[in-house]
């Protein structure tokens, strides 16, 4: 048997098949007694000229060991499936198993992104732990002072004037009346 690299490109309308193609491919190889060595799924990527006035294009690369019948079969499927927009089989001397350079660096920026969520979720968690300790203090510190005075006086009660009106009040309200 030998050793193939296969990459095909799907119509991006036809992206959510693209997991149930790389299973059929799958059963495929192993049909014809092959192997898979690589399955990578590259995603959506923005094509570098349009085909078919279709300007992005889903991404799917296979490292395969297989028997020139199955790989006849796998052309021809590609050939007539309307949602494969281009293809290209390559004869490999050895099989590649390891991860192709641009899979390592989606791994690596997906490796950050999270690292970056994780900070961000850190820093939240830190921010909402030191905004309890303050209103915890703040609740500890209101309870201590509201009642130190020890009567019935609020704050805000014991700024105002008594009730009873003062016998010079009345004169001063008449005689204002009568200046004007």
């Amino acid at each position: 048997m030998r050793h193939y690299e296969i990459v095909f490109l799907v119509h991006p309308d036809q992206s959510e098949q693209v997991p149930a193609m790389m299973d059929r491919y799958r059963e495929m190889v192993a049909s014809g007694e092959g192997r898979i060595h690589r399955a990578e799924d590259w995603g959506r990527r923005r094509l570098a000229y349009s085909i078919n006035d279709v300007h992005k294009a889903h991404y799917v690369l296979f490292n395969v060991e297989c028997s020139l019948d199955v790989l006849a079969e796998i052309k021809r499927n590609f050939k007539f499936n309307d949602s494969i927009l281009r293809h290209l089989v390559v004869r490999r001397k050895q099989a590649i198993s390891e991860e192709s350079p641009f899979a390592k660096a989606k791994a690596e920026e997906e490796r950050q992104e999270e690292e970056k969520r994780k900070a961000a979720e850190a820093r939240a968690k830190a921010d909402e732990d030191a905004n309890d300790k303050d209103k915890d203090k703040d609740k500890d510190t209101d309870d201590g002072d509201s009642n130190s005075g020890g009567g019935d006086e609020t704050p805000d009660t014991a700024a105002k004037e008594p009730d009873h009106p003062s016998d010079d009040a009345p004169d001063e309200a008449k005689q204002d009346e009568e200046q004007k």
